[in-house]
């Protein structure tokens, strides 16, 4: 018989192992852009033509992507300007299934180092890492705006914020990631 924290582990890690494609998928990222500048989707769910003045065209979602996004409070993106993909995620109310990248990297198996904050052009802060495994590395940033334009660079912090109501959304997640 599980233990309620043993069985608690095991779902946390396959949450995670369900968000690999997502991880992965964005490893042709520029570290920094304007995610505070993206408009959310319309009620149609239709997502930006637009990043950093490039136009965007959406890529399609892998299978465990799209299963994914059927059971989260939101929507779920992938687009590329020919050189950059990004993931967007919209949130539609406060979950815990928009949990810190560090913690999906680590739980499918890649050693995280030099977590810090950055500040990008415009003055916004991201929170960043290092990850590698099998000889391969990345930088990873991320950021969680919300309607009024407030940022987070931590998960948990958002999700209080907007559990009690002192964040208001939709939020946008945008996660970054670059081989380094």
């Amino acid at each position: 018989m599980f233990d309620n924290t043993f069985a608690h582990r095991v779902l946390y890690k396959l949450a995670c192992a369900a968000l690999l494609p997502l991880c992965l998928a964005i490893a042709g990222w520029k570290v920094f852009g304007t995610a505070h500048a993206l408009p959310l989707p319309a009620a149609g769910g239709e997502f930006p033509s637009q990043w950093q003045g490039r136009p965007l065209r959406p890529l399609m979602l892998t299978e465990v992507e799209q299963r994914f996004a059927r059971q989260f409070p939101g929507t779920l993106a992938r687009l590329t300007d020919g050189q950059q993909v990004l993931v967007l995620r919209t949130v539609l109310q406060p979950t815990r299934m928009l949990h810190p990248a560090a913690d999906c990297y680590r739980g499918l198996g890649w050693r995280v180092a030099q977590e810090q904050l950055q500040q990008d052009p415009d003055g916004q802060l991201w929170r960043c890492f290092q990850a590698s495994r099998a000889g391969q590395r990345l930088r990873v940033c991320e950021r969680i705006v919300d309607a009024g334009g407030r940022g987070f660079t931590d998960t948990s912090a958002w999700y209080w914020a907007a559990l009690l109501q002192q964040s208001r959304g939709p939020w946008q997640a945008i996660t970054v990631a670059s081989p380094s």
